[in-house]
């Protein structure tokens, strides 16, 4: 196996031995392709990566899986044989075992009932930690899928015109992404016209600009396996006194988040730095959602900037910065950045402008 997997195996060994567990299961498919360099869609059937807590670690597939060539210990299986008997035969039967979080119940209870010996645990963090930091070829992949972003919400905005429709935008973004290089989206494309933009998860449709309307998109590519995300808000012609007061109010407050972002801030303090401008400027009720979230090889992994989350970052972490201010049946302003944690403090992944523009503006 390639060093860099046997690394990364060996960080999640770690963190196996730290919370005491025998050994852990995963089943997540980005997870043993993270570990591994292996990817497989298993649908329906079991797909199990078991690392113990000392020796190999195991991969558990169909014999209908194109694995390709390994020097990784495999257990096959075919589609007449019981899955989660064989997986039971295989790992400990005491102390207890750590399974991630969306390992099936179809497969757990069975495995649960035949390993009398050992009790099961949610394990998911030994992985989640470890996928958290990013390492230097990762951050130069996100950096990568960022660059192609940037491009693209250029392009966007260039291309928006009198009589586009929400759907028209989405779809040049998804082509624009395919003619830079990316594999194509992280995410839907979300593209919000005016009091579309009240609702965070808008999906675009065919709604026309009309002048006035704020132009919120919100877009990712996935390039080399790992995702980007941002999202930036423009006005179509002209905007209202109280719109153009938001935006500013929404990019100081995405502004001061990152500012004191560095190695061994709360998540939740960092929240609160946006949140509190939000807050004193009068609209804390129109801020809906967390701060940030994490994003890799998903465009949504474990970890997020919220007031409930009472951890702190650490160097080679990279999450979003989005806060936003919604006035239902009117408009939405929201401002997202990808940031690096670094020894210093943090790098943004997008380089955008994030202040206001006027698009086709007379």
């Amino acid at each position: 196996m390639d060093n860099l997997f046997e690394e990364r195996i060996s960080k999640v060994r770690a963190e196996i031995a730290k919370r005491n567990l025998s050994g852990l299961i995963v089943s997540d498919p980005q997870s043993i392709l993270y570990l591994t360099g292996i990817w497989n869609n298993p649908y329906e059937r079991l797909y199990a990566l078991f690392i113990a807590r000392e020796g190999k670690a195991t991969l558990f597939a169909n014999r209908l899986f194109n694995i390709g060539e390994t020097d990784l210990q495999i257990v096959w299986y075919s589609d007449t044989d019981n899955a989660a008997k064989i997986l039971s035969e295989h790992i400990a039967h005491s102390g207890v075992i750590g399974v991630d979080k969306i390992f099936p119940a179809r497969f757990l209870i069975p495995l649960m009932l035949s390993s009398k010996g050992a009790r099961f645990s949610v394990g998911s963090a030994c992985v989640d930690d470890v996928r958290a930091c990013k390492d230097q070829k990762e951050q130069l992949l996100m950096k990568e899928a960022s660059r192609i972003n940037d491009i693209c919400i250029q392009k966007a905005f260039d291309f928006i015109h009198e009589g586009v429709t929400e759907k028209e935008v989405a779809d040049f973004i998804r082509k624009s992404f395919i003619e830079e290089g990316a594999e194509g989206e992280s995410f839907d494309t979300i593209v919000s016209f005016g009091k579309n933009a009240a609702d965070p998860h808008h999906e675009s449709d065919g709604t026309v600009i009309q002048n006035g309307d704020c132009v919120l998109i919100d877009m990712g590519c996935k390039k080399d396996g790992y995702c980007a995300d941002m999202t930036r808000t423009a006005f179509f012609k002209n905007a209202d006194e109280e719109l153009v007061k938001i935006h500013d109010i929404v990019r100081q407050a995405n502004e001061k988040a990152e500012s004191i972002i560095g190695p061994g801030v709360k998540f939740a303090d960092i929240d609160a730095a946006a949140r509190d401008i939000i807050k004193d400027a009068g609209y804390g009720e129109y801020f809906t959602h967390r701060l940030g979230h994490f994003i890799g090889q998903s465009e949504h992994e474990a970890g997020d900037v919220s007031s409930a989350n009472e951890n702190v970052t650490k160097e080679g972490m990279i999450f979003s910065i989005e806060p936003g201010i919604y006035i239902p049946g009117k408009f939405g302003v929201r401002i997202e950045d990808l940031v690096l944690v670094t020894s210093g403090g943090c790098q943004r992944l997008n380089l955008v402008d994030k202040r206001y523009r006027y698009l086709c503006r007379e």
